[in-house]
């Protein structure tokens, strides 16, 4: 069994965390803590690079942001559901784990795909705590269960100023160069949202959400919960 994780992010596709909640990772990590990432598809419908490329640029990334775990469950692309199957994978990898925090796509997103995988990991964190539901495995009670933001971006319940760390999220995204190199002469990739001008856009957006706080950059979550506080000052 391994030690237990203080985070776990869950994403669709290796570069979702990333592209999400990069900074707020690394910023994690160099403080100590445990955090992991768990991408459910190994972006095998991806219009650029490939499975064994994308899995080279996801051990990049996590080199960069200090993981302590990256593993991928390998389910479909472009094909994930609400089925028991998909559910009890998740379920497993959480028992396996051990998270305090869970973290996964917020609910609303331009690609089903995110939606499906901020479903799927809800149902996941609610089964793990279970004693009866898959009994061959040991119960594990989630503390926090936290969405973050990839394409579409609504209103924020919690705001991380990640400014003094932002320079490793740029580091972690350029790893996916499948994903992220403008397609033109002397490459084979097509032209997708992703190759053009995406990350410009997330560094804006990552700008302007700090700005309300006076942050340079700012990376902002939901939560299902009321999240407390012991004093407002």
């Amino acid at each position: 069994m391994t030690d237990g994780l203080d985070l776990l992010i869950f994403g669709a596709h290796p570069d979702d965390a990333e592209i999400g909640m990069g900074a707020t990772i690394y910023k994690h990590t160099s403080a100590g803590l445990r955090v992991g990432i768990c991408d459910l598809t190994r972006a095998e419908m991806s219009s650029n690079g490939d499975v064994e490329t994308r899995k080279r640029e996801a051990e990049e990334a996590a080199q960069i942001l200090g993981l302590a775990e990256r593993t991928n469950l390998g389910l479909p692309d472009r094909g994930l559901n609400a089925g028991k199957e998909q559910i009890d994978a998740i379920t497993l990898e959480i028992r396996r784990l051990r998270p305090r925090i869970v973290m996964a796509p917020y609910w609303q997103d331009r690609h089903p795909d995110h939606v499906a995988c901020s479903h799927l990991v809800k149902e996941a964190v609610f089964n793990a705590k279970l004693r009866r539901y898959l009994p061959q495995s040991e119960p594990v009670l989630v503390e926090k269960l936290l969405f973050y933001f990839i394409n579409d971006v609504y209103e924020a319940d919690l705001v991380v100023d990640v400014g003094e760390v932002y320079d490793r999220k740029t580091a972690a995204l350029s790893a996916y160069r499948s994903q992220f190199t403008e397609a033109g002469p002397g490459n084979d990739y097509v032209v997708t949202p992703l190759n053009q001008s995406y990350l410009t856009r997330v560094e804006e957006r990552d700008r302007l959400l700090g700005q309300k706080l006076n942050f340079t950059y700012a990376e902002g979550f939901v939560s299902l919960m009321p999240h407390e506080v012991n004093l407002f000052v």
